[in-house]
């Protein structure tokens, strides 16, 4: 069949070379006649096609991957017969199988953990469908030219018997690939359960992903033997030889993850899919910040709002700015996850406990405490508290006065590392006893202030504004409040507030004067970072806010790291500081919506949904936050749902938010007479020509409603202001689907794919 079909058409398909063969089928390329795009076609041959179980098998594949829809799973367009036999039309991939790439032996520590996030986050995607692959080993990955890693050939797939009625009411079908007492998959790559031909589940793949990435470390195979029978013992009864050694150094993080994903019994390996994507982003997060893998529970802390024990509640600022100050002397040790002031915060008289506290947030620390302020006199006790043993392991009184205070804080914070057994190197030592703001007033009003911006409203940044000038009147000037100040007027620009030219360089100047001021200040590179965004410089942009996320970790860095490295297409860098963020600040809805952003850029939209809806109720619902849950609901295919939200936001008031607003809605609408008004308007044009994002929804917006050339413009402008994920564009995007083929749409992603090299390395 090989040579007769080349020049052949398979339907509206045309066939133009032979790609491969292997025991499901051969693969060709091809070329959709209609849509003027080249697939993938794979096709059972004649010879093969009279067999039942072949045919089945061929056709069970097409239904398992056509239900999954992921950006690390290979996407089905289409199904056919030419001649009796059953073909499969698929996206066509430009790249090499992880086989072809491990032919010269194992990948570098980090793009095996790079490589093996996307084929958990593909796993994943297909285990919540109820789907296991039951085949998965390095010739079933696939790596494109970008990066981007792509699961093949579901082929044996199973359905995972479905845990409850609700679930088999909702669940794909998908049939038995085997009856009870038979094997499919590879030897080498199957589980225990799998080579017994016992009843297998999800867990069964990810044995089999632990053999692919132990293969990807080292080189080496995981089991392997002379022949076929001795590998199946191997796998039964044996472990692999230890990854770590003087040809390549694995952490023992890692090397126990990997364990873990080989444990032979089912029970004793990771739970999920999720639960190893988790832990493989957290050792990818030490990987690409030089900070060891955050564990879970083991170097982790909240601190509790100081109780304010003072006759005068208008002292309360001061506990509250002990606490802050305490929490950001913490964040500055790299080997200690702690959870940010915005999320610690909003524990301020709350009636929980220790123990509930510390679940919550995912913790097994906590720190708490009380200040008693009388006039000059100052009174503090603190006390560290391991939640996982419910045990006390340190406690103080400190008594002195006003001006004790930041040696105060020194001293509870050193005491807290040494109980933690923490070793800190020298620069954080330095970073520990220098105080950003000493006059404890000044200290209030920029924890005011910088709450008040993140709300992001008009009003809400003229305040922020002028309490920091009231922090620069009491210290002078101060690295700290310019980053702020910087910030301050970033949101008036990024809002569209005050979307001119000088207002931009207000900006620049205050991160200029912080960064002078301070030449290591972490406000002041990510203030510097988010402006240089703005402008559509997005390699200094990340740069300089990774150099933030090093020195400081908060939400708010990270929620820019996941939002810049997201639209260069760096996704597999975006889902980690995504996972940082809502672990370090989880109640910040900043932190929350990055989870979703990436969840949208990955295609996943349900996913992006739900987690925005997170945000917005951490959030409080303000505009700009009402605007993305929109924008996410209509890309979760509830257009009705997303025009309220559009509208919502329009009647808030006249702002930039308000104006795209509307022209959003009249174009999911596809309300040609008010899209014809709102397309015409130079205020929009002058307000998204500013802006990536609003020039992606208002490309994707005019693409739904059929206005091809205003969608192509739009998206031109989207990539020239920095977004180059062409890959999310090309492939993922449905709202662009009808712009695919279209030459000048090629030709934006050719240039998209160009602008992205430059984050490659």
């Amino acid at each position: 069949m090989r040579n007769q079909l080349i020049g052949a058409r398979l339907g509206p398909y045309e066939i133009i070379s032979l790609l491969g063969a292997g025991g499901m089928g051969e693969v060709y390329r091809a070329r959709d006649t209609r849509l003027g795009r080249d697939v993938a076609i794979k096709v059972l041959p004649a010879e093969f096609a009279s067999d039942p179980e072949r045919l089945r098998r061929f056709e069970q594949e097409a239904r398992a991957v056509a239900a999954l829809s992921h950006p690390n799973i290979l996407t089905v367009h289409d199904i056919g017969t030419h001649e009796t036999a059953p073909y499969i039309v698929t996206e066509l991939l430009e790249g090499e199988t992880l086989r072809d790439r491990l032919k010269s032996g194992g990948l570098t520590v980090r793009k095996a953990v790079e490589t093996a996030v996307q084929v958990a986050q593909g796993l994943a995607a297909a285990h919540e469908r109820g789907i296991i692959h039951r085949d998965l080993k390095p010739a079933n990955v696939f790596i494109t030219k970008d990066g981007h890693v792509k699961i093949l050939d579901f082929g044996i797939a199973k359905l995972a018997a479905p845990r409850s009625a609700a679930e088999r009411a909702g669940a794909a079908t998908v049939a038995e690939a085997t009856e009870a007492g038979t094997t499919l998959g590879t030897v080498g790559y199957m589980s225990p359960e799998q080579l017994r031909g016992q009843p297998v589940d999800h867990r069964t793949d990810i044995f089999s992903f632990g053999c692919v990435l132990y293969e990807m470390l080292s080189g080496k195979r995981a089991f392997v033997a002379e022949t076929a029978a001795d590998t199946i013992t191997a796998v039964l009864s044996k472990d692999p030889a230890p990854l770590s050694g003087p040809s390549i150094e694995i952490t023992p993080g890692l090397e126990g993850l990997v364990r873990r994903s080989l444990e032979k019994r089912p029970e004793d390996r990771f739970s999920s899919a999720h639960d190893l994507a988790f832990a493989l982003n957290a050792v990818a997060e030490g990987l690409l910040t030089g900070r060891p893998p955050s564990d879970a529970l083991a170097k982790s802390i909240v601190v509790l709002p100081f109780e304010n024990l003072s006759p005068d509640p208008e002292n309360a600022f001061f506990a509250d700015g002990l606490t802050e100050e305490l929490i950001a002397d913490l964040s500055k040790v790299r080997t200690l996850r702690v959870i940010s002031r915005t999320s610690a915060m909003l524990l301020k008289g709350s009636k929980k406990d220790v123990p509930t506290i510390a679940r919550e947030f995912n913790v097994r620390y906590v720190l708490e405490g009380s200040v008693r302020r009388a006039g000059n006199s100052l009174r503090i006790t603190a006390q560290l508290i391991d939640a996982a043993e419910d045990a006390h392991l340190w406690a103080e009184k400190y008594a002195g006065t006003l001006d004790d205070v930041f040696a105060i804080q020194e001293k509870v914070s050193r005491s807290i590392v040494d109980a933690l057994k923490l070793t800190l190197t020298a620069d954080e030592k330095h970073r520990l006893a220098a105080r950003m703001i000493s006059d404890v007033k000044a200290f209030d009003c920029y924890l005011r202030a910088r709450q008040e911006s993140y709300r992001l409203t008009e009003s809400a940044l003229d305040h922020a504004a002028e309490l920091a000038r009231q922090a620069l009147d009491l210290v002078g000037p101060n690295a700290l409040l310019y980053s702020l100040v910087a910030e301050i007027e970033f949101f008036y620009h990024d809002q569209g507030i005050h979307p001119d030219e000088e207002t931009l360089r207000r900006a620049e100047s205050w991160a200029s004067k912080a960064l002078a001021l301070e030449p290591e200040s972490a406000a002041g590179f990510r203030a510097r970072g988010a402006i240089e965004a703005r402008r559509g410089d997005m390699v200094p942009a990340i740069r300089d806010l990774r150099r933030a996320a090093e020195l400081q970790v908060d939400g708010q860095t990270l929620g820019f790291l996941v939002w810049m490295c997201a639209e260069v297409g760096r996704m597999a860098e975006a889902r980690r500081y995504a996972a940082e963020a809502v672990a370090v600040d989880p109640l910040l809805w900043f932190g929350r919506w990055s989870h979703a952003w990436v969840a949208v850029l990955d295609g996943d939209f349900e996913a992006a949904l739900t987690r925005m809806r997170g945000a917005v109720g951490v959030g409080g619902g303000e505009p700009v936050q009402i605007l993305f849950l929109a924008i996410f609901a209509a890309y979760a295919g509830r257009l009705d749902e997303a025009c309220d939200l559009f509208g919502q936001v329009a009647e808030a008031g006249a702002s930039a938010l308000s104006t795209v607003s509307a022209a959003l809605r009249a174009l999911f609408r596809r309300d040609t007479d008010a899209a014809a008004e709102f397309l015409g308007s130079q205020a929009l044009r002058d307000l998204a020509k500013l802006d990536k994002e609003f020039s992606w929804w208002l490309a994707a917006a005019c693409s739904h409603a059929g206005e091809t050339e205003e969608a192509l413009n739009w998206l031109a402008n989207s990539i020239d202001l920095g977004f180059v994920n062409h890959h999310f564009f090309s492939a993922i995007d449905p709202f662009l689907a009808a712009l695919r083929g279209d030459t000048r749409f090629e030709a934006l992603m050719e240039r998209a794919r160009e602008k992205q090299r430059a984050f490659e390395v």
